[in-house]
């Protein structure tokens, strides 16, 4: 009886292993080298390249994460947010305007802040208004679109953010997204003494063999996790980038009224679209008939729910916080594009 209960064990730790991101990224990339090996280096160049220019990103948001978490200031955290959640909504909403993160390299500052029990309102705007503009893609909006169309995306990183955050605060309200953040395995550390929430911190952590430990083990946990999925969102990116022309996915909205626009809105949501690259290919288009809400709708859907930012939110949050951020995404490029058309 022991060897039957036994038996399946590495059957089953191999199962698990196949469906890994890790896996799944090392299938893709393997499937382009058959396929279509003269161009799997730039395939794989690319992906180091994206996941290289993120690193600091990770880096900075798991050693912060870490370290909250090794002096006990994450309840103390928690509590600054407590009974401030309108004000939270605007200055994340405007603070994310003006932050230089893409849908991918946001995610671990999220990951942080969800882990530290920001409230979900407050994350959701800052999740939303972040990858649609920052300075640099302003100025390159502007040279390629005119300053109009730049503010115009401007300001809709700011509405999108401001209209997710106060729909998911009263949707709350209602006991809906009590528990956003998915289980993660965590492994105990046997024997060693890690701080409880609500004791003091103690921001010379290292100064306690406990802390340590809980610093280290939070460090690599966090580190891992949010690596294994931004390496997965990269390669899908990089497949999308070098096999899906965004020229052919821009090319079904032409046209003009409101079905372009939603067509647009549907249509950029699983497209890769750079915010670096977007602004002179939809100038090319517009100048072939694309109207400019379409085209707002287009960059607006294409910048927030991406195929690498989605693989990298589903990681993350519950189904039903992933399809709010998924519909806030789609309905706000809709609504940026018919108000960008009107005015």
């Amino acid at each position: 009886m022991a060897e039957l209960t036994q038996e399946p064990r590495p059957a089953k730790m191999v199962g698990g292993w196949l469906k890994t991101p890790w896996t799944l990224s090392v299938v893709l990339l393997a499937a382009a080298a058959i396929l279509d090996p003269g161009n799997f280096r730039t395939v794989l160049e690319f992906t180091l390249a994206a996941l290289g220019s993120t690193a600091r990103y990770i880096l900075f948001a798991v050693l912060l994460l870490a370290y909250l978490k090794a002096t006990g200031a994450e309840a103390m955290v928690a509590r600054a947010f407590e009974g401030r959640e309108t004000r939270m909504i605007f200055l994340a909403a405007l603070f994310g305007g003006l932050a230089p993160f893409c849908s991918c390299e946001v995610i671990p500052f999220i990951a942080g802040l969800l882990a530290l029990g920001a409230p979900l309102s407050a994350v959701m705007a800052f999740w939303l208004s972040s990858p649609l503009i920052d300075p640099p893609t302003l100025l390159i909006t502007a040279g390629a679109l005119g300053w109009p169309f730049a503010i115009g995306k401007a300001v809709a990183a700011v509405a999108l953010g401001l209209l997710g955050g106060f729909a998911i605060k009263m949707l709350r309200g209602r006991g809906v997204f009590a528990n956003p953040l998915r289980q993660q395995k965590t492994r105990s550390c046997c024997g060693c003494s890690v701080p409880k929430p609500d004791a003091e911190p103690n921001w010379s952590f290292w100064t306690e063999a406990g802390r340590r430990t809980r610093f280290r083990r939070e460090f690599i946990s966090n580190g891992v996790f949010l690596l294994k999925w931004l390496a997965l969102a990269y390669v899908l990116e990089a497949l999308l980038v070098h096999y899906v022309p965004a020229a052919v996915i821009a090319g079904l909205v032409g046209g003009e009224g409101v079905l372009p626009i939603a067509v647009a809105a549907l249509v950029g949501m699983p497209a890769y679209l750079n915010s670096y690259v977007a602004p002179p290919l939809l100038a090319g288009l517009m100048e072939q008939g694309m109207s400019t809400g379409a085209a707002m709708a287009f960059m607006v859907a294409g910048a927030v729910s991406s195929v690498p930012a989605m693989a990298a939110v589903w990681s993350l949050v519950k189904p039903k916080v992933f399809a709010a951020y998924l519909g806030l995404g789609v309905s706000g490029a809709f609504l940026a594009g018919m108000l960008f058309q009107l005015i």
